[in-house]
C-alpha cells in the first residue's frame, strides 16, 4: 500500500536556527519552508522536516544513524563535508580509514557525522 507512496524523513532537532544552517549550507539541503512546527527541506526529491523539539523536556538523540545519503564516492563526499566543517565520527572496535570510512562485509562503504543536535547521519556508498 505505501510502497508506491513518498516518503517523508523526519529529524529532531532543539535548535532551528543552527539546524537550518546546517542542512541547507552545509550539506546543501533546499529550504524550502519554516513553519511553527518544523522546517522543511527538499534532499533530491524526499521531503525532510526538521522538526523543533525544544519544548521536549529530556529529548536525547538517538545513538544510531537516523538519516543517510547514498553517494556515488564516498572519498570525495567525506572531504567535502570536511571542508564544510563537518567531523566524522569514529567508532571503538570498527576499522575505519584515514577518513573514517567503514567498510562493510556485504561491501557497502559507511562514514558518519552528527549534526548540530548530535543525530547521527550517514554517507554510503
Amino acid at each position: 500500500m505505501l510502497g508506491s507512496m513518498d516518503i517523508v524523513a523526519f529529524v529532531p532537532t532543539k535548535s532551528r536556527e543552527s539546524a537550518r544552517t546546517f542542512y541547507e549550507k552545509t550539506l546543501g539541503l533546499r529550504f524550502v519552508s519554516d513553519d511553527q512546527f518544523a522546517l522543511v527541506f527538499d534532499a533530491n526529491g524526499v521531503m525532510v522536516r526538521v522538526v523543533d523539539i525544544s519544548s521536549v523536556p529530556g529529548f536525547q538523540p538517538a545513538p544510531f544513524t537516523i538519516l543517510g545519503w547514498s553517494v556515488s564516492d564516498i572519498g570525495k563526499a567525506v572531504k567535502g563535508l570536511q571542508k564544510k566543517g563537518v567531523k566524522f565520527e569514529r567508532y571503538p572496535g570498527m576499522q575505519q580509514d584515514q577518513l573514517g570510512v567503514w567498510n562493510s562485509p556485504n561491501g557497502a562503504k559507511v562514514a558518519w557525522f552528527k549534526d548540530p543536535d548530535g543525530n547521527v547521519l550517514s554517507v554510503t556508498e
